[in-house]
């Protein structure tokens, strides 16, 4: 097999004489383009990974929860759910519970010693709010935290064509303006430098497709743990003011 070969067969070895073949401004487009495109895939996988074992735990935290009479048993006996955002929530909310009970003089053991049964045990409807508002933060958060970093891969969706076409255009231009110094038309003077100039279109889209699919794939993930997040929070809410709202 001859370099004819692998030049006429191999899209990697056409890439790399487009390379050689490019200007200074084409070689560092491509050059920020992989490394745009190392960082998405890291964000890609990463991430995937990530939502994975959320959603996983998510599953588990439910079902466990789901199971109980009192919404503090697993705050109670210290279970942890440490990879899901509900959990977090939950967390802070038994915390912001115990808080807010504490002001009115009782002890954290007598705050969970079980249904409370006298007005004293239960929560103000100011503190039940305080609460409640507290959650509401809580999910902001965790949405927040879910959607970290997804805006590069929304960037690099968007901005990863344009760049490639940025360099196609410049190495075009200066592609023509070489023909036109040297008077010239012939296909030998031209190619080289417009192949050149077309690996950069290339890379972006090499950036931009599978950015866009990792993306839509991630985002769907997280929308479905975002929409699970709010209706536990309303869940957990609902709890709470059913065992510890003074209603008089």
């Amino acid at each position: 097999m001859n370099a004819a070969f692998f030049g006429a067969n191999w899209p990697l070895a056409d890439m790399l004489f487009s390379f050689r073949e490019s200007n200074i401004a084409g070689k560092v487009i491509v050059l920020l383009l992989f490394a745009g495109s190392i960082y998405a895939w890291t964000i890609m996988v990463t991430k995937y990974l990530e939502l994975r074992r959320a959603g996983a735990a998510t599953r588990r935290f439910l079902h466990t929860f789901r199971k109980q009479t009192d919404p503090l048993a697993i705050f109670l006996r210290q279970q942890k759910f440490d990879d899901s955002p509900l959990f977090a929530i939950y967390e802070n909310g038994c915390y912001s519970l115990g808080t807010e009970l504490e002001a009115r003089g009782h002890t954290r053991d007598d705050l969970f010693s079980g249904h409370p049964d006298n007005d004293a045990h239960r929560l103000t409807p100011h503190q039940f709010e305080g609460i409640r508002n507290l959650t509401e933060r809580n999910v902001a958060d965790q949405s927040l935290v879910m959607e970290r970093r997804m805006g590069f891969l929304a960037t690099a969706v968007n901005a990863s064509p344009f760049l490639g076409l940025l360099g196609t255009v410049w190495g075009v231009m200066e592609a023509f303006t070489a023909m036109a110094l040297v008077g010239q038309a012939t296909l030998s003077a031209v190619a080289p430098g417009i192949a050149a100039a077309l690996l950069t279109t290339v890379m972006g889209l090499l950036v931009a497709l599978p950015s866009a699919i990792g993306y839509n794939l991630l985002a769907g993930q997280i929308s479905e743990l975002q929409v699970q997040t709010s209706n536990f929070a309303k869940e957990f809410i609902d709890k709470i003011q059913t065992q510890f709202l003074l209603t008089r």
